[in-house]
């Protein structure tokens, strides 16, 4: 039954990502925002973006709740459009919609020789973080999650590495070993903090445990390496603002759980700079 739903899906990607390469960027974009309006909804529960948000903003009120799904799913539809001029953004015209802020910490990382950790969430058009990072010249790979959809990841690990990060690393503990032969050979990793993992630890997220992943900590304490938020916000249509932080830096006794504990309370301020564009359809606190 999954095997049939999963080819539907993909030949709903297939004819729709056709499409997209008609309109153009601009139109496609607007187009995704408004199909994932009315779209999205069926396809992710109400409840668990209703359950997120209470959470995370106790006196939230429904029209409030409305208001947030609504721009949520409107620019998840915009993120799924944009894939098909991922190239764009990188090589092309859209490079100049991006506006960086804080382009000297990468440089200083570049210069170093010595690796970082990127950790962000799913912000925006997410891709373009990991994109920009690679692009300004860092040795780079980067942790994912496989789609569940056979038949569509396919499509989206070739659209990664090509023009995303070209040394993609499978999330799990298969990914490991990838992951520290990497950094030996002084690659950065860039990865995302804001979902559920079932072998993480639990460390509070907007004041309620959530399962989290320890690797930021455990690479950190292991090869001695900076951790760098970065944040990225659609500021209109195609336009948006990547900012990288200033590097953290733990003490050498600092505890895995110590550290994940600051990271989740960096994600949660990141979060809070534009809740609209964050993906509240992830079932976070399971």
């Amino acid at each position: 039954m999954k095997f049939i739903k999963y080819f539907f899906q993909f030949i709903f990607v297939v004819i729709f990502f056709s499409l997209f390469k008609i309109l153009g960027p601009k139109l496609s974009s607007n187009f995704g925002g408004k199909l994932f309006e009315i779209i999205g909804p069926i396809f992710r529960s109400k409840i668990i973006i209703k359950k997120n948000l209470q959470i995370a903003m106790p006196s939230i009120n429904n029209q409030e709740i409305n208001k947030i799904s609504k721009l949520m799913w409107n620019n998840y539809g915009r993120v799924f459009a944009e894939y098909m001029f991922i190239e764009n953004f990188r090589f092309n015209k859209l490079s100049s919609n991006i506006l960086v802020e804080g382009q000297d910490v990468l440089e200083k990382i570049k210069k170093s020789n010595q690796p970082a950790i990127f950790i962000s969430g799913h912000f925006a058009n997410f891709e373009l973080m990991a994109m920009h990072i690679e692009k300004s010249g860092l040795d780079l790979c980067a942790i994912y999650r496989p789609l569940n959809n056979i038949f569509i990841n396919k499509i989206m690990e070739k659209i990664r590495k090509k023009y995303i990060c070209k040394n993609q690393i499978k999330k799990g503990i298969g990914g490991i070993k990838h992951l520290i032969n990497f950094t030996k050979k002084n690659y950065s990793t860039a990865l995302m903090i804001d979902q559920r993992v079932s072998e993480g630890t639990l460390s509070k997220f907007f004041d309620k445990e959530a399962y989290t992943t320890t690797i930021p900590a455990q690479l950190a304490k292991k090869f001695n390496m900076p951790i760098i938020p970065v944040h990225i916000q659609r500021l209109d249509n195609l336009n948006y603002k990547i900012k990288i932080n200033k590097p953290l830096h733990f003490k050498e006794n600092s505890s895995i759980q110590y550290i994940t504990d600051q990271l989740n309370m960096v994600l949660e301020e990141m979060v809070k700079i534009n809740p609209n564009q964050w993906i509240w359809s992830h079932n976070r606190w399971k």
